[in-house]
């Protein structure tokens, strides 16, 4: 049921056949994103993906939309700090308008100088909007922090003045230069569809593409030890704290996603108990782990009154040195073991979900991981696998806080944060 083409050009097509569904999900991935932007042209991606539902030599942005709704799908697109995805779903009969709109956005759109100021002005109130809310804009300053002068802090969406120095010329040089890429480019698609038949439509629209290799390149960093106070009149203090995590290949992963789902990865883990439940110190508690090419990242946010705010993180720290100092005892480890299986084969009865992870696979490991494999891997851990990863990653040698709210430097015990 699992199909790969490489063309002559480079472009990869995936597909996987799954007969029994209604729905096709297509999608066009290209192997860029905030983190390969220049610091100066921060935002530059999300800018293009905006523009590519502006207008095409044939459709104009109504058409599009029109096209698409006139069908019952839906074309969306988004940006990622490693990757940009174009996708649409649609009834199966309905795939080649869905491949043709696609096609047409992705190779045809016209970038004009007036669609390019009406998009900066909805972009600039996008940043203002998350801005405006702080369980959303403390993720973009405690990136920042984390990486800090690295790439992979850089808010996805960009900042006010990287956007308005932002012009035709530099968005279309940007965008022949690493989105017109057959290395980068992969086409993904997940539900009844015919291989051969997607590879010829792929083939005859995309076969102008001169070949070339992917030649990204991911630059290193090094983790800060730090703490940052934004003070704000807010009702509540958002917090956000994390420490080094583990890339997409690390043979640890699975461990690491188990750690997370009793951490804080849902409302029966020990951090929502804990701080939610029996204290009652908060509405919104989670733990997460965001993964990359060649690092990442492990973290725990909620937001509290100011009053309770060295409570509510006393707890969470203490919640960490448990995991360093106990194993998890066998019960806990194998509910947290089903709930993540769960999730992840509910999540597969959607195309939308198969094709994200066709797309995934092969821009980390140039391979399918069949689903039966990753069960596999996730019933091996065991409680020992989770209390090394645990003292790996909670050493306190480069824990990086982030507070978003009503709290001073001076409100927080610095020996809570960094203790000897």
């Amino acid at each position: 049921m699992l199909k790969k083409t490489q063309l002559d050009n480079g472009i990869k097509i995936v597909t996987e056949k799954i007969p029994h569904f209604y729905s096709v999900s297509i999608g066009i991935w290209i192997k860029t994103g905030s983190r390969y932007e220049k610091k100066e042209l921060q935002g530059i991606c999300h800018f293009i993906e905006h523009m590519l539902f502006k207008g095409t030599i044939r459709h104009s942005a109504f058409e599009i939309a029109k096209c698409i709704d006139s069908v019952g799908g839906f074309l969306n697109a988004f940006t990622a700090k490693e990757y940009t995805c174009f996708y649409a779903k649609v009834l199966k009969q309905h795939l080649p308008l869905a491949v043709d709109l696609l096609s047409d956005i992705f190779l045809n759109s016209l970038f004009s100088p007036e669609d390019i100021e009406k998009e900066r002005s909805v972009i600039l109130q996008e940043i203002h909007m998350i801005k405006d809310t702080p369980d959303d804009y403390i993720q973009d300053l405690f990136n920042t922090a984390y990486f800090y002068g690295h790439p992979l802090g850089y808010p996805i969406q960009g900042e006010i003045e990287t956007i308005q120095r932002l012009d035709k010329e530099i968005i279309t040089g940007v965008f022949n230069a690493e989105y017109l890429h057959p290395g980068r480019i992969i086409v993904t698609a997940a539900g009844d569809i015919e291989h051969d038949q997607l590879v010829d439509e792929i083939s005859r629209s995309f076969s102008g593409l001169a070949p070339g290799h992917d030649t990204v390149l991911a630059d290193s960093f090094v983790p800060a030890k730090k703490a940052d106070f934004h003070h704000r009149k807010l009702e509540q203090v958002h917090i956000c704290l994390g420490t080094v995590g583990l890339s997409q290949i690390d043979p640890q992963r699975y461990a690491l996603y188990i750690l997370n789902t009793l951490l804080g990865g849902s409302m029966s883990s020990r951090l929502f108990q804990e701080i939610r439940e029996k204290q009652g110190l908060a509405y919104t508690v989670y733990s997460f782990a965001s993964s990359f090419c060649d690092t990442g990242v492990f973290g725990v946010y909620m937001g509290v009154k100011k009053e309770t705010a060295q409570k509510a993180l006393s707890i969470v720290l203490r919640e960490l040195e448990k995991l360093k100092g106990q194993h998890v005892d066998a019960q806990e480890l194998n509910s947290a073991k089903e709930q993540l299986k769960g999730n992840m084969l509910l999540s597969a009865e959607s195309t939308d979900n198969r094709m994200s992870r066709l797309a995934k696979c092969e821009i980390y490991y140039n391979k399918y991981l069949p689903l039966e494999e990753i069960v596999a891997e996730i019933d091996k851990v065991t409680s020992d696998d989770i209390q090394l990863i645990s003292r790996t990653l909670f050493n306190g040698n480069n824990t990086t806080y982030t507070f978003l709210g009503p709290l001073k430097k001076k409100e927080m015990p610095a020996e809570l944060l960094f203790p000897t």
